[in-house]
């Protein structure tokens, strides 16, 4: 049994998250994707298998077209990843902030002697 991808390998490549830009919005056939890119239509299909074996896509076949609709629920996964890093340097910020008022306090301070 193949091992499934993670959402994190599926937003490791500019062109996938490209991809995924695109479909949030609505529903699009592979090839009008491809449209969008210089890359091979066979390279954009390789992009499209990832997303959807990370599940951030299905494909929905209609006669011989393919749509690709987003499903990003396991974006929220990433999101709260992100968010503890983004704490992290806001917390880091701060203490610069307050550093840097410091600083200016003593500045200050001392030249209006």
């Amino acid at each position: 049994m193949k091992a499934r991808r993670d959402v994190y390998q599926a937003i490791a490549d500019p062109t996938r998250r490209a991809i995924i830009g695109m479909i949030a919005a609505g529903p699009q056939n592979v090839n009008t994707i491809a449209e969008h890119f210089t890359v091979t239509r066979q390279a954009i299909s390789l992009h499209v298998k990832i997303l959807e074996d990370c599940g951030l896509i299905v494909i929905h076949r209609q006669g011989r077209d393919r749509f690709c609709e987003a499903q990003l629920d396991q974006l929220s996964e990433v999101a709260s990843w992100v968010e503890q890093y983004r704490q992290h340097y806001e917390r880091k910020l701060d203490k610069l902030e307050t550093y840097l008022e410091q600083l200016k306090k003593a500045k200050y301070g001392k030249s209006k002697k």
